[in-house]
């Protein structure tokens, strides 16, 4: 994706600026996302975003769930990636850390079920973001 004088996204056949807020829980809302778990799960989601053509333009993790703002091309099925993450990252997670992992679980769980997706408008993005980025209260 490259991004045009105007603020939109380009590929070969469309112009387009998608963007969408994403928060995900952990399993009974556990406090699992911490000191290094946190580090991981934030190196790894870059990359997972970046590799399947997303911008993360906010990402902030608390210790019971995570916010995202991203912008994604308009191929992604937002279901099926979603999924694919929730499953490679909480896998990913439980193989690097099992013992951290134990303390919380005893099934092979990291996310709950449910998730929150939702779209945001270029006019409303920077209110978004601030919200993402405010969550720690830093």
């Amino acid at each position: 994706m490259r991004i045009n004088a105007s603020g939109y996204y380009t590929n070969r056949h469309s112009c387009f600026l998608l963007s969408y807020h994403l928060v995900l829980v952990t399993k009974y809302r556990r406090p699992a996302i911490t000191g290094d778990i946190e580090t991981r799960l934030k190196a790894y989601t870059e990359k997972y975003f970046k590799d399947r053509g997303c911008v993360i333009q906010a990402f902030e993790c608390m210790p019971d769930h995570i916010h995202i703002l991203f912008d994604a091309p308009p191929q992604i099925n937002l279901a099926e990636f979603v999924n694919a993450y929730k499953s490679a990252s909480s896998r990913r997670i439980r193989a690097e850390y099992p013992d951290e992992i134990s303390k919380y679980y005893w099934k092979p769980y990291f996310w709950s079920l449910s998730y929150f997706i939702g779209t945001v408008s270029d006019r409303t993005v920077s209110a978004v973001k601030n919200y993402i980025n405010g969550q720690k209260g830093d």
